[in-house]
C-alpha cells in the first residue's frame, strides 16, 4: 500500500492518453516535457513497435512481428494495437504505476480511444492537432514517405483531426515550448500535477 504525506491511502494514478496524426510532433512533445513530468512524480511510457530499432521516430523498442506477439500472449502490455501496418504495446509496468498512485502518459491511437476508456475511465484524453501547411512540412523533412503518400497522409490526417468533446485539443502548429506549456497547464486544470511545480508527491513504496 502507498500513502501520501497526510498518512491516508493514496489515490490511483491517471493515464494520460496522447493522440495525434503523424508527423503532428507527439515524440518531440514527449520529449521536451518527459522530464517536467517526472519531477511531478508523472512517468512517461516507452511504446513497443513491430519496427526496427534502426528506424527513425520515437525511442520505441523496436521488436519483430513474432516476438511482439508472444509479448502480448504472456501478457506484456497493458494495451496493444495495430496501426499502418505496425503493432504498438504499451507495457504492463502503466497498470503498476497507476496503483501505485502515479500517473502516466502514453503514446496513444486515435482508433484505440473507446477501448482505452473501457479499461481507464478516468483518463485524460489529448489531441495534438497542428496545421496542414506545418504538417506537410514536417512530413518532408523527415524523409519517410514520397510526396504522393504525403499528400494521402495530409488528407486522411486531416480527417483525423476532428476529435470529439471528449478530448482536449493541443495546438502545435508553433512553438514546442508553447505545446509543452498548454500540455502542462491542461494538466494542471484536469487535477493530474500540482499548482506549484516541482513538489514531487511524497510517498511510500513498497519493499
Amino acid at each position: 500500500m502507498q500513502y501520501d504525506a497526510s498518512g491516508g491511502a493514496a489515490s490511483r494514478g491517471r493515464l494520460i492518453y496522447l493522440m495525434g496524426p503523424s508527423g503532428a510532433g507527439k515524440d518531440s512533445l514527449l520529449e521536451a516535457v518527459r522530464e517536467r513530468l517526472l519531477a511531478q512524480g508523472i512517468e512517461t511510457a516507452r511504446r513497443v513497435i513491430t519496427r526496427s530499432a534502426e528506424a527513425k521516430g520515437e525511442a520505441a523498442h523496436g521488436v519483430s512481428a513474432e516476438r511482439f506477439e508472444a509479448m502480448r500472449e504472456a501478457g506484456a502490455f497493458a494495451l496493444d494495437w495495430q496501426a499502418n501496418g505496425l503493432r504498438y504495446g504499451i507495457p504492463a509496468q502503466l497498470d503498476l504505476w497507476l496503483a501505485a498512485g502515479r500517473s502516466v502518459l502514453v503514446n496513444g491511437s486515435r482508433a484505440y480511444l473507446p477501448i482505452a476508456r473501457q479499461r481507464y475511465p478516468d483518463l485524460v484524453a489529448v489531441g495534438l492537432v497542428v496545421s496542414p501547411l506545418v504538417l506537410r512540412q514536417r512530413l518532408l523533412a523527415r524523409g519517410r514517405e514520397s510526396t504522393e503518400q504525403i499528400e494521402q497522409r495530409l488528407a486522411r490526417n486531416f480527417r483525423l483531426q476532428a476529435y470529439d468533446s471528449g478530448v482536449h485539443v493541443v495546438d502545435n502548429s508553433g512553438s514546442l515550448a508553447g505545446a509543452v506549456e498548454a500540455l502542462i497547464a491542461l494538466l494542471r486544470s484536469e487535477g493530474v500535477i500540482a499548482d506549484t511545480e516541482g513538489k514531487r508527491p511524497t510517498c511510500i513504496m513498497p519493499d
